[in-house]
């Protein structure tokens, strides 16, 4: 014998299969959602990552995005020239050529004191400049920039002069990408990645910014900790007599530690090996780490630093996922994101992600097995399978 339904009953019985399907489609979407937080000191390079992500998963810059970062180029090298020069004053260098290189350096100090610094250099001060660049006194405070508050991309600009003193300059992706300008507030970017959608949050590093950290701590899949490999023997630009790696070992440390992220995978990039590289042939580690006992190789010193970073982690339970990167080569940046992406070519325990990818995976294949008949069981048992996901492995 038959059951018949009344129109309250059935308009009812609709509702409530509108209502699972919305909660399955609700679930599927958060449990695909990454939300990645960008930690680290200031001038770490995590302004830099962004950009990458940027030209990975979509499609790099905009020719609106060139013309906003061009004036940045211009004044990055400007003012990059300008702060050898001043601390050329302070070390006592003198210049090679003095009478030559006091005029040139009146040309530069001019145009900043005027704030035409982001303006295409002139004719006059592209020349000052290529003339102080070559100065022997000049180079000779450059190889001590780490006695003083100096861009990374000091050199990569001013042994480019020409090319961007050209009248019909535009910024390449490699200018964009060694362009610093200091974070406030909080950048986000979106992208889809592996069927996955990624939220990444770059927030200042300096101390003034810390604050603004708490409005993205809640649902953080990962975060990701950038150290500067290559600042070991510098300060802090708000506190010179700060070293700037014992800054990011104890933000490390608070980070690793916090209780708010007990339960989410750590991944830390220490960034800046290029520079890192060419550093530890000319200065110590003992700088930074005066009970240093190994060679100033670069291998050795780079164990030490993971180690050091990896001894702050005071969780038996938590993995620290380290990679050694360069920010500013793309194809570096895009081979380590993937492998902190792919479980199907990384172990768990070179894939923090790996756990949560594979409940995607399993919850997909489980979905187009799923028959009619028993759609509202399975939608039940997969909403409660993401929320014991989502409390055990994801904060």
């Amino acid at each position: 014998m038959g059951c018949l339904l009344s129109k309250e009953d059935r308009e009812a019985l609709e509702q409530s299969r509108n209502i699972d399907k919305k909660l399955k489609e609700d679930g599927i979407q958060a449990a695909k959602d990454v939300k990645l937080l960008l930690l680290g000191a200031g001038e770490s390079g995590k302004s830099t990552i962004v950009k990458q992500m940027r030209i990975i998963h979509e499609g790099g810059f905009t020719p609106e995005d060139n013309k906003q970062f061009k004036p940045v180029v211009y004044s990055n090298t400007i003012q990059s020239i300008a702060a050898i020069l001043r601390a050329m004053n302070t070390l006592g260098i003198p210049y090679g050529n003095s009478r030559q290189c006091t005029e040139d350096a009146r040309v530069v100090n001019e145009v900043i004191q005027s704030m035409h610094d982001t303006e295409p250099f002139s004719d006059e001060l592209l020349q000052a400049m290529k003339r102080l660049w070559a100065d022997p006194g000049v180079q000779q405070c450059f190889q001590r920039s780490n006695e003083y508050q100096l861009n990374d991309s000091a050199k990569y600009f001013l042994e480019d002069l020409d090319r961007l003193g050209a009248k019909d300059y535009q910024p390449s992706e490699q200018d964009i990408l060694r362009t610093r300008v200091k974070t406030t507030g909080i950048v986000e970017v979106h992208f889809q990645f592996k069927n996955m959608n990624f939220k990444l949050f770059d927030v200042g590093g300096q101390r003034s910014e810390r604050k603004k950290w708490i409005h993205c701590f809640e649902d953080v899949t990962a975060i990701i900790f950038c150290v500067a490999m290559s600042e070991y023997d510098q300060v802090l630009h708000e506190d010179e007599t700060t070293n700037r790696m014992q800054e990011s070992l104890k933000l490390f440390d608070s980070i690793c530690n916090n209780k708010w992220f007990t339960d989410t995978s750590i991944i830390l990039f220490l960034n800046k090996k290029d520079l890192f590289a060419e550093k530890i042939k000319r200065s110590p580690l003992t700088v930074c780490f005066p009970e240093y006992p190994g060679k100033q190789t670069y291998e050795e010193a780079a164990i030490y630093i993971q180690a050091s970073f990896e001894a702050k982690n005071r969780s038996q339970n938590k993995e620290i996922y380290c990679h050694q990167t360069c920010a500013t080569d793309t194809n570096n940046i895009q081979f380590v994101f993937d492998a902190v992406t792919d479980p199907p070519l990384s172990p768990p325990r070179t894939c923090p992600l790996f756990s949560f990818v594979m409940c995607i995976e399993k919850n997909k294949k489980e979905e187009a097995h799923a028959t009619n008949c028993n759609r509202s069981a399975y939608i039940i048992s997969f909403h409660h399978r993401l929320c014991l996901h989502f409390l055990h492995v994801c904060v």
